[in-house]
């Protein structure tokens, strides 16, 4: 059995931070790709940022400069620290891992988190 585990969602004033993590859980050999969607209410999921196994980002073009991804791969866990929220942030932000493989056990081509609620809000 394999998981994802969001935290760090909440209620933040426009312009200010805060941080999510994303912890896999499970008997995990290796992840390629970690990464944070989200989804606004009536709109589409969309890509946030992913970070490959090596370091290597892709973010949203919209997002570049405010929203930071890491990970780390010894405890298979991926952050994302937001700062400047806006108030079209606000969304279920979801975590996504690509390429999981588990020991002795199946690889899964894409796991997702249950999410975690951002609100941005005065």
């Amino acid at each position: 059995q394999v998981d994802l585990v969001e935290s760090g969602g909440g209620l933040v004033q426009p312009g200010g931070s805060l941080g999510l993590s994303c912890a896999a859980s499970g008997r995990i050999f290796s992840i390629n790709t970690m990464g944070w969607y989200r989804q606004a209410p009536g709109k589409q999921r969309e890509l946030v940022a992913s970070i490959t196994r090596g370091g290597a980002t892709n973010y949203a073009d919209s997002l570049k400069g405010r929203f930071t991804i890491s990970r780390d791969n010894a405890r298979n866990t991926v952050y994302l620290q937001m700062n400047s929220l806006k108030h079209e942030d606000t969304a279920v932000y979801l975590c996504n891992a690509e390429g999981l493989r588990v020991y002795s056990g199946p690889r899964y081509d894409s796991i997702w988190g249950q999410g975690t609620q951002v609100t941005v809000s005065s």
